[in-house]
């Protein structure tokens, strides 16, 4: 649920309680939005710094001095390969994730729905929401909250993978894959490999920075010094991995 003007909230059932409702329905006075995207631009984000950094560690291992046209063929191979391989284990913990997530708010609602209680409800409501948020949500809103869960129909609550989520698995695994171009691209184009991985590196460099900028932007952190704090730590992370053998 998402009041208009807020950040990305934490999911307190929202899922389960407003399968039903438009994008923008409310509750009680308030209007409140309910999210449409598949996938919320932090975690886009997050899965292109991902896809990225596991690119880079791999053709910052690459000596360009002695490397020849095969090793560098292996290399863009190893990195493509990676990253096919990770997307598709990030797609399935993306799922793991979702389906906990409906669990959870499966158990939710069976909770409100078994309580007479109507004081107790309301505690299992507002524990479940942002400290912000549970602030400023009045009891009559949060018996609003109680009655739909009552309403509800007992195969809405419970927890299954939707289309949706497919589709937001699929975009994390070509999330992860495409972040994998940027930094191999200059090496099939470019002959010298030493020039090659200078563009390279260039772009990984500018992919960070836009990705921190971004990731400022949707956090409410400083756009510029979170773009350069993400370059610092995505050449700190790929430093490690490689120390680490990769």
């Amino acid at each position: 649920m998402v009041l208009l003007g807020s950040t990305r909230p934490r999911a307190f059932g929202a899922q389960a309680t407003f399968a039903r409702c438009p994008k923008i329905c409310k509750l009680g006075g308030t209007v409140v939005r309910l999210p449409d995207r598949v996938l919320e631009p932090v975690e886009r984000l997050s899965e292109i710094l991902f896809g990225l950094i596991m690119a880079l560690t791999i053709t910052g291992a690459v000596s360009v001095i002695t490397a020849d046209r095969f090793e560098i063929r292996t290399m863009l191979i190893a990195a493509l390969g990676c990253n096919l391989a990770w997307g598709i284990i990030d797609a399935g913990m993306y799922l793991m994730a979702r389906l906990g997530e409906r669990g959870r708010n499966a158990v939710l609602a069976q909770a409100v729905r078994a309580t007479t209680d109507r004081e107790k409800a309301h505690r299992i409501l507002a524990e479940e929401l942002p400290p912000l948020l549970a602030s400023t949500v009045t009891p009559a809103q949060l018996e609003l909250l109680r009655e739909k869960i009552k309403d509800m129909p007992a195969s809405d609550v419970r927890p299954r993978l939707t289309m949706r989520d497919w589709r937001g698995a699929f975009g994390v695994c070509v999330l992860v894959i495409l972040s994998t171009f940027p930094v191999v691209i200059p090496f099939i184009v470019i002959g010298d490999a030493r020039a090659a991985l200078r563009v390279s590196n260039t772009l990984a460099v500018v992919l960070l920075f836009l990705c921190g900028f971004l990731f400022g932007r949707h956090a409410g952190l400083p756009p510029w010094i979170t773009g350069l704090i993400m370059v610092a730590v995505g050449v700190v992370l790929v430093s490690i991995a490689i120390a680490l053998g990769g």
